[in-house]
């Protein structure tokens, strides 16, 4: 990236907190703000949006750090790191429903901080490789191998190449350097990036939704503040998003 990543550091031990941004200036990065407590880093995302937030599990205020992503990635696609002093089984297991892009223990070691984060840069700009992988129950073991007429998608399947009717098609989800395409009469998983396919795709069919999300416009039954309804399944809409669905569905 030619300017550095922005990172907002939500940390309620204010001296944890600087010696974490000088350690982030030191390694190239941009430290957006240093805040205890969650309500306020939400609202600094709204006006500041960073690339990456450092989130501390137990903060000052009204919200933890776990209820402070969860608000966050309502609105927004931003990773989060979470810093925690506190690692027991309950907390791991509310903080993964919220998608952590890293966990990092305190005390912390410099080390693992860079790490953490150089981890997360790799994970927001990889690019998909050309391994296969299998999937269970209905699903098949598909390959980066694909291409996109104007009516329908091809993927291989196996040893053959299999068709998909664009129109069939509900949404479309990342899985790190995988895409789970949702079909009306089955699942695919395919090795390429949701960037990658996204662009292969048809443009007037097809609409970015939220980092992890495309959506087939024909199957967009409603449109709320925080999400979509396609199929029956309430996918979150992210804010930087919105106006571009709302433009799209307006020229159907």
């Amino acid at each position: 990236m030619e300017n550095p990543l922005r990172i907002l550091i939500v940390e309620d031990e204010m001296v944890i907190g600087a010696n974490i941004s000088l350690q982030l200036s030191k390694f190239g990065y941009e430290v957006t703000g240093i805040l205890p407590r969650g309500e306020e880093a939400i609202i600094h995302v709204r006006e500041n949006q960073p690339d990456i937030v450092l989130l501390d599990i137990n903060l000052k205020g009204n919200i933890d750090g776990i209820q402070t992503a969860e608000i966050m990635q309502k609105e927004h696609d931003i990773p989060v790191i979470y810093l925690t002093a506190n690692a027991d089984d309950a907390n791991f297991n509310r903080a993964k429903s919220t998608h952590p892009y890293a966990f990092i223990s305190k005390p912390y070691k410099s080390l693992d901080l860079k790490r953490a984060i150089e981890l997360t840069a790799s994970r927001l700009q990889s690019e998909s490789d050309s391994e296969t992988i299998t999937v269970e129950d209905n699903q098949v073991k598909l390959d980066k191998a694909s291409f996109v007429l104007t009516d329908s998608v091809f993927v291989r399947s196996h040893e053959k190449m299999v068709k998909i009717i664009v129109k069939d098609i509900y949404y479309i989800e990342a899985e790190r350097n995988y895409c789970r395409i949702y079909s009306k009469d089955k699942e695919y998983m395919l090795v390429m990036t949701l960037k990658d396919m996204n662009e292969k795709l048809p443009h007037g069919h097809f609409v970015r939704v939220h980092r992890s999300y495309v959506v087939n416009i024909e199957h967009v039954d409603e449109v709320a503040l925080s999400h979509v309804a396609v199929a029956k399944k309430a996918i979150p809409l992210s804010k930087s998003f919105r106006d571009d669905l709302l433009n799209r569905l307006q020229t159907i």
